[in-house]
């Protein structure tokens, strides 16, 4: 993988690439170049302006991801207006413009306000559209013999308003509000409260809830399903000890159309690492699960080694049989100078699925950073 960025002050060039091959087993697609990014990023035209032209990254909580298109922005004394356009990348991140773009595009903007102290609030508008493939299906004609018959469907489409509000105060706390509202459908999508009150030293007190209908796309043949929404309620507290460690408990609630469904969470952090435990019961299975992670740097971090481990026990209903899960992680970091570092890390998974599955991966990680007169 390769991310690389060229340019100076207002203009650069910003490149993200990947190129894979199977050196085990030769692969029909080897080798295979991706292309992630690749735009010009031009920022603070007469100081207000911001243009980004080419395949780049969208950032948006209903449709988000990558696409190849313009970004336009405005800048100014705390409000902001961004739009955008463009076509979805073709699989695979393929350095090549989709077909039927007409089909495959998307569009939005956002309007943001910074100027008020503590506070954020934006409103947001996407349409997102995607071409489903043909293909080849059995039918029966007038007579009811069999035939061939090609299906074509319709564009599916996402096209969402959303609304943000959110607040934060050192010392004291935060809070965020999103609501989004499908166009499509004409109804609520997704409703989400969450905050925090931290004014106790010491101890952090956390709420959260939201209500949630599934995201199905529009023409889909998903569509035509009744599914029902959820609604989820947690509470949760922390509270630091020494100033290293930190002891966590959440306890949440999942109401579905006719059913419930609890979850219980329990954690310690520290400089060391991360323990956790968790409990599900009710209508979505039962599970429990602990978990742990820790890594430390030695030798001003010339070497960090690392450890994680996890074992699952679940099953979908009070009669089905437990299933178990193990998961073991170890590694090592080695950095000999600031920008050059190798990694190696050796993983194993067993479940009734996959039964004593190793891996092992290989990464050398190289930071260069050149500035040009």
């Amino acid at each position: 993988m390769l991310s690389f960025n060229f340019g100076k002050e207002n203009l650069w060039l910003r490149s993200n690439f990947n190129l894979e091959y199977d050196i085990a087993n030769k692969m029909q697609y080897d080798p295979r170049f991706r292309v992630y990014n690749l735009y010009a990023d031009i920022q603070k035209i007469f100081d207000v302006a911001s243009l980004r032209l080419g395949r780049q990254p969208l950032f948006n909580s209903v449709a988000g991801g990558v696409f190849d298109g313009a970004t336009l922005g405005f800048n100014y004394k705390g409000y902001k207006l961004l739009g955008y356009y463009g076509g979805n990348v073709p699989a695979y991140q393929k350095l090549e413009i989709i077909d039927n773009w007409s089909e495959n595009y998307l569009l939005g903007g956002e309007f943001t306000v910074l100027a008020l102290e503590d506070w954020r609030l934006s409103a947001k508008y996407i349409n997102k559209n995607f071409s489903s493939q043909s293909y080849n299906a059995v039918r029966l004609d007038p007579d009811l013999n069999p035939i061939n018959v090609l299906i074509e469907n319709k564009s599916n489409q996402y096209q969402f308003v959303s609304g943000e509000v959110s607040y934060f105060r050192q010392n004291f706390g935060s809070g965020n509000i999103r609501y989004d509202y499908d166009l499509n459908f004409k109804t609520s999508s997704r409703f989400e409260i969450s905050g925090r009150y931290e004014q106790i030293k010491n101890l952090g007190i956390t709420a959260y809830y939201n209500y949630r209908e599934p995201k199905i796309r529009y023409n889909s043949i998903f569509s035509v399903f009744d599914y029902g929404n959820t609604w989820e309620i947690e509470c949760g507290v922390d509270y630091l000890i020494e100033n290293k460690y930190t002891v966590i408990g959440k306890f949440a609630n999942v109401t579905y159309k006719d059913e419930r469904s609890q979850r219980v969470t329990l954690g310690v952090t520290s400089p060391y690492g991360t323990i956790t435990a968790r409990k599900n019961f009710g209508y979505a299975g039962e599970m429990d699960a602990i978990s742990l992670y820790t890594a430390f740097a030695q030798l001003d971090g010339l070497i960090t080694p690392s450890l994680g481990f996890s074992y699952t026990r679940y099953k979908l209903s009070k009669d089905d049989p437990n299933n178990e899960l193990v998961s073991v992680l170890a590694g090592t970091n080695f950095r000999p100078f600031r920008t050059l570092s190798f990694d190696i890390q050796g993983q194993y998974l067993n479940n009734k699925i996959y039964n004593n599955d190793w891996r092992l991966f290989f990464k050398i990680n190289f930071w260069f950073n050149t500035i040009f007169d």
